[in-house]
């Protein structure tokens, strides 16, 4: 691995590690401590770590923290295909590190909470626990139902940042310091809107990378591979939409971004003629 991608890939890594160390931190301080969140509370400060993440990081690697992200952009905005795993295996490892970092501050937290509870540990209640790491759907969704809720929502997810990133975008000048916070304000607004159905997890790593760390700490197989099998719905479903947005933005937006370009060239010579 060369300097450079091994830079990016401690940078994606990093980047992982602040939107899981504030995003659970923020859902162990409600689910553990009782802190009093509401829904649109809870996606602000998933957006705003979303946010300090790309500000942080954004100059190395362009902050995908998201293999969703990742695998979108190798596949319409020519990302190298050789660094798309290296990328993956580092938001993942952030995921997790992060993961257990918020387990390590919390840890009597849990404990008490488990014993105040009767929950037993990696038994079926103890989704509720596992719930601060990863994501859950609502009872009343089936595994389909959820990968669709989190296809949907990711497909918004990335036509918003390829638009932020989007050098055809006239847009653009006035985004360029403001573009991190309108990624964060778009995953507070779909959290806002939807979180209540699967958590809007919009991220593999996000929910896997938590989900292995819980595995591994005591959760089982209410971690993975998670009641009904759900943990393929968090990675299928993002990287699907992701996929989805990325199409859509290309051929329902980003084309007429390119026309515009000649006739602003067209009524520049114009002007020039006339004078």
């Amino acid at each position: 691995m060369n300097r450079t991608l091994w830079g990016e890939c401690l940078s994606e890594f990093l980047g992982t590690l602040i939107l899981i160390f504030v995003g659970c931190g923020t859902v162990a301080q409600m689910v553990l401590n009782g802190a009093e969140f509401g829904q649109w509370e809870l996606s602000l400060v998933w957006g705003l770590a979303v946010t300090m993440a790309i500000y942080v990081t954004g100059s190395v690697s362009g902050t995908h923290i998201n293999p969703a992200v990742t695998i979108t952009m190798a596949v319409f905005r020519d990302f190298p295909w050789k660094n798309v795993i290296p990328f993956i295996v580092a938001q993942v490892a952030g995921a997790f590190s992060g993961a257990a970092l918020v387990y390590w501050l919390y840890r009597g937290a849990f404990s008490t909470f488990e014993k105040a509870e009767g929950i037993a540990r990696g038994a079926e209640e103890s989704v509720q626990t596992a719930g601060v790491f990863s994501t859950y759907p609502a009872s009343f969704l089936s595994n389909i139902d959820a990968f669709l809720v989190e296809a949907c929502i990711t497909a918004l997810l990335l036509i918003v940042i390829l638009a932020v990133v989007d050098d055809r975008n006239p847009q653009l000048p006035a985004l360029h310091n403001l573009g991190p916070a309108v990624i964060g304000l778009t995953v507070a607004m779909i959290g806002g809107s939807f979180g209540s159905l699967t958590g809007f997890a919009l991220n593999p790593a996000r929910d896997f990378g938590p989900k292995l760390f819980a595995w591994m700490a005591g959760w089982e197989s209410v971690a993975l591979p998670a009641p009904e099998s759900y943990f393929w719905v968090p990675i299928a479903g993002p990287i699907i939409g992701g996929l989805l947005g990325g199409l859509i933005y290309d051929r329902m937006v980003r084309p007429y971004l390119q026309a515009k370009e000649p006739q602003a060239k067209d009524a520049k010579e114009q002007r020039s003629i006339e004078a």
